[in-house]
């Protein structure tokens, strides 16, 4: 019996072991983008290429792990912490190297430093506005 390959499950699992919460990827996403629609994508079986693309960049995981891992290679991904060539789905001659943990760390570091300057700079700007109004 063939195992059933669900994108919508696989883009949950690879975000949530990357520590990233639905509104931080919507936010990636861009402005079309909300927890909730991301939300929604996660329950679908397929998901456009494009958008996949889209996710695939954010969360620099190639696109063929959301299209080819099923349940049990998924977990077995995660549970290996990304080993080397790690075997993709459907086509076993195809490989692919993931990012060390450590680069992963890293990258999610990064974006907590992007979004703690943000958040300085909207402090910021409130601040001025503050100003302006008490003028």
């Amino acid at each position: 019996m063939e195992q059933k390959i669900h994108q919508g499950k696989n883009v949950k699992r690879f975000r949530e072991m990357l520590g990233i919460k639905q509104e931080a990827l919507a936010f990636d996403l861009g402005n079309e983008w909300n927890q909730k629609k991301i939300s929604i994508l996660e329950q679908k079986d397929i998901i456009e290429d494009d958008i996949l693309k889209q996710i695939s960049n954010s969360l620099k995981i190639p696109v063929e792990a959301f299209q080819n891992f099923d349940e049990d290679q998924a977990i077995n991904i995660i549970s290996n912490t990304f080993g080397d060539n790690a075997c993709v789905g459907k086509n076993p001659t195809s490989t692919f190297n993931i990012n060390p943990i450590e680069e992963l760390k890293k990258l999610h570091e990064e974006k907590i430093e992007l979004y703690e300057r943000m958040l300085k700079e909207k402090d910021e700007m409130m601040a001025r506005l503050e100003k302006l109004i008490t003028k």
